[in-house]
């Protein structure tokens, strides 16, 4: 609550001190008074002041009033194409989690790579199950599907409920870390990767589209589970604490078969991942602009309305649809209002201006200290804030530099999801410590080791992949 009022008043001190003090040098005076909004707006989202949505409706007030952009105009910046795949992704991801598809994928995934190994084997099992699920529905939802199975499996395996050390604490830890990772892998595998790339396109002006996004993403996941994997194991000491791994083998397997609903899901899925994986080679083929990932996106989502599930309805209906995340679309709108802001009223060339002096430093260095400084914030913000607040200034930067968008924007974007330390910091983190079998030091302890590697990962990833294309 502290946290909140400090907050609270920064954020409204930060506004009116813009008001009551001539901008500085040649910062034109609207963009001193979006700089002040750009302030309040981050601490509130940072401290959740007010909820994160609530704070997203601050641009509709103060742009007008500023003199930036009249009502009508800043209305319309709170729409983008890349608001629909998110909408369709999450009528995807509830219809998966309504059909129960979501278990037999994990289960598939836990029986083939369980079958040998031990507690190691079965942890990255877990974390690989986790990360693949996180790359179709949300970080939050993976962990509450996989959460509840871990549990089972570590009570098959003879392993108390008050239970903290070796793979007790670890399997939750580590499908929290590869939820979180594993949502990097596609744009829709979290909002805050959807709000990224339309901040971009607003700032930079580069499209990042559906299958490039997975290109930069995939690769991070890959190298990432395992190395997150390995630390968690490590401060663990998982392989000194003894486990019966075929009795927790035995419990993940229910023997429940195929249900009609699960069947008729699969097409659509599969349709939707070729289609995001085809659209730059399938859109030259329709009229311009027609085939996007949100309009793909949309088409799939409403095919989930039309066709039966096989028991009398179709497979999703209303009543569950309207479960879809509408706050974080209003904040998402919110992030490219302020980012509109920013550009009319000038702050975004003063702040590229501003930052001319980086041009003297390496490019390397300057994408590494962007990452660190995303990955520091991400802990203490929520994801969603830290993208809506940061990718701006970066896009600024990379107009500044005149570098390759790719170099420092794919990298700081995948940087706004990468945090570990605090329980709070994410839901998956949230849920995990609710199993009350982590030690908090632990998980701070494998959360800073995560951080510092991901710094150099997703930096040195990210290079490698746009060498490459």
């Amino acid at each position: 609550m502290l946290a909140k009022r400090i907050g609270f008043w920064a954020g409204l001190a930060a506004f009116a001190l813009t008001l009551a003090v001539p901008a500085p040098g040649s910062m034109p005076p609207q963009a001193w008074l979006v700089a002040g909004l750009v302030v309040w707006m981050a601490c509130w989202w940072m401290t959740e002041a007010l909820p994160l949505t609530a704070t997203a409706l601050l641009p509709f007030l103060v742009l007008p009033m500023a003199g930036v952009m009249d009502a009508k105009d800043t209305a319309s910046t709170y729409y983008s194409p890349t608001l629909f795949l998110i909408l369709g992704g999450a009528f995807l991801a509830l219809a998966i989690e309504r059909t129960g598809l979501h278990r037999r994928l994990a289960l598939g995934i836990l029986k083939r790579l369980g079958e040998n190994g031990g507690a190691m084997q079965l942890l990255l099992a877990f974390m690989l199950s986790s990360a693949m699920l996180s790359m179709a529905i949300s970080n939050t939802s993976t962990s509450l599907i996989m959460m509840p199975m871990a549990l089972a499996v570590l009570v098959g395996g003879g392993l108390s409920g008050d239970s903290k050390e070796g793979l007790s604490g670890a399997l939750p830890m580590g499908i929290a870390f590869a939820s979180s990772i594993g949502g990097l892998g596609t744009i829709v595998g979290s909002p805050t990767n959807a709000i990224a790339v339309a901040l971009l396109d607003e700032t930079v002006g580069i499209h990042i589209s559906f299958a490039e996004w997975t290109m930069f993403g995939l690769p991070i996941v890959f190298v990432g589970v395992p190395l997150a994997a390995w630390i968690v194991g490590k401060v663990q000491q998982v392989a000194t604490h003894p486990f019966d791994v075929r009795a927790a083998r035995e419990a993940i397997d229910d023997h429940t078969p195929w249900t009609e609903p699960e069947k008729r899901l699969v097409p659509l899925v599969a349709l939707a991942f070729v289609l995001w994986m085809t659209q730059p080679l399938l859109g030259p083929l329709l009229p311009e602009g027609a085939l996007t990932d949100g309009t793909i996106a949309v088409l799939v989502g409403l095919l989930l309305f039309v066709v039966p599930d096989g028991t009398g309805r179709a497979l999703l209906n209303w009543a569950e649809a309207d479960r879809a995340p509408w706050g974080v679309i209003m904040m998402f709108g919110g992030g490219l209002a302020l980012a509109a802001g920013m550009g009319a009223s000038g702050l975004a060339d003063w702040l590229g201006q501003s930052l001319l002096f980086l041009s003297t430093v390496p490019l390397l260095i300057v994408a590494l200290a962007i990452v660190a400084l995303v990955i520091v914030v991400t802990e203490f913000a929520s994801n969603v804030a830290t993208a809506s607040g940061i990718i701006p200034v970066v896009g600024s930067l990379i107009v500044a530099l005149g570098v390759d968008p790719l170099l420092l924007a794919m990298p700081a974007a995948l940087a706004a999801s990468w945090g570990f330390m605090l329980p709070a910091g994410t839901g998956p983190n949230a849920i995990a410590w609710a199993t009350g079998r982590i030690h908090l030091p632990r998980m701070v302890g494998a959360g800073i080791l995560l951080d510092i590697a991901g710094v150099f990962l997703l930096v040195f990833g990210c290079w490698a992949v746009a060498a490459l294309i």
